[in-house]
């Protein structure tokens, strides 16, 4: 055989050997690295898992500014007000079901989830605004800084695997 043709045998060997082993299902011990794809997809799933970040982010910032008894109140405010709200209250759920709609109805379901996403972001701005005006100068320069950084890597309403910050379009930051 001339060796040319030999490596390229050799060559083709091994990537056959390779993808085989690739293809080799796990032992009944392993855990597969990721849950299956409908696991993922569970809504009621994705809001427990987005919550539980959530209160993560909020106890993080509450432990950073090191509040005073005088602040909780204005702290349960802004808390409160920073919540995500809940999946699968917005209309139409699916893909299909918005496709089922006629063109004006789903311009207005458009118009009216801009007008309610808007709300929220006008919603959390003045929380926000009402939570900073309680804070010592101090705390509000670890706020900034901590607000800073939300749109980045710690966002504080992430989710869909997305770190948004303080909302779509709202707060300091690049998007």
């Amino acid at each position: 055989m001339k060796p040319h043709r030999k490596h390229l045998l050799l060559a083709t060997l091994l990537a056959a050997s390779s993808t085989l082993a690739l293809a080799q299902t796990p032992a009944a011990g392993d855990a597969p690295a990721q849950p299956a794809r409908a696991e993922r997809m569970d809504p009621a799933r994705m809001q427990q898992r987005m919550a539980e970040r959530h209160a993560q982010r909020l106890d993080k910032l509450k432990a950073e500014l090191k509040l005073s008894p005088a602040q909780e109140g204005a702290w349960n405010q802004f808390s409160a007000a920073m919540q995500p709200p809940a999946l699968g209250a917005r209309g139409p759920a699916s893909r299909a079901d918005f496709a089922k709609l006629s063109t004006p109805e789903r311009i207005d379901l458009m118009q009216k989830r801009a007008d309610e996403r808007h709300a929220r972001m006008k919603q959390r701005g003045d929380a926000t605004k009402a939570f900073y005006a309680q804070l010592t100068p101090e705390q509000q320069k670890s706020f900034d800084s901590r607000a800073q950084r939300a749109g980045r890597s710690e966002g504080w309403h992430g989710g869909h695997g997305e770190h948004r910050g303080w909302g779509r379009g709202m707060g300091p930051g690049p998007r």
